[in-house]
């Protein structure tokens, strides 16, 4: 395993199976935290992760609290708009958890206030673009973490 890919209440089943077939291609873990915008079986989901969704590592949580419960020593970095750390200027480390809000309004405020520390963000240098592709964030920081532990 190289890393924990945290989905925070994910809405769009295209982008969790492509976010499930980057884990594969990268031997990373897929943790998916309900509620989800959709059900697991669901067609987009499988057609996004194509035939790779079996050989994927994934765990899904009823909550934020049964997640954070079984992985107390977690070393967990949270993505987001508000962050003030450029991801690229963060020491990733194997295994670190890399956690990512949902589509249509990021991560849980509650959460990100208690972490500010640990909260990056991926710059933009248009101020048209108002956000990234949940799918796509996650390539960018994976890819990232995984030339930096080599």
């Amino acid at each position: 395993m190289s890393f924990n890919v945290v989905l925070v209440y994910p809405q769009i089943p295209n982008n969790t199976g492509n976010i499930g077939r980057l884990c594969v291609a990268t031997n990373s873990v897929l943790h998916l935290i309900k509620p989800l915008g959709f059900d697991l079986s669901e067609k987009k989901l499988r057609r996004a992760g194509l035939d790779y969704w079996p050989h994927l590592t994934y765990f899904c949580y009823e909550n934020l609290e049964e997640f954070f419960s079984k992985h107390s020593r977690g070393n967990f970095l949270f993505l987001s708009g508000r962050g003030k750390t450029a991801f690229w200027d963060y020491p990733f480390k194997k295994n670190d958890y890399l956690v990512f809000g949902r589509e249509a309004d990021g991560l849980p405020e509650e959460l990100l206030t208690k972490q500010t520390d640990h909260t990056l963000f991926i710059p933009m240098f248009s101020k048209n673009v108002r956000s990234l592709n949940l799918a796509n964030s996650v390539s960018i920081v994976l890819f990232e973490a995984l030339r930096q532990t080599g």
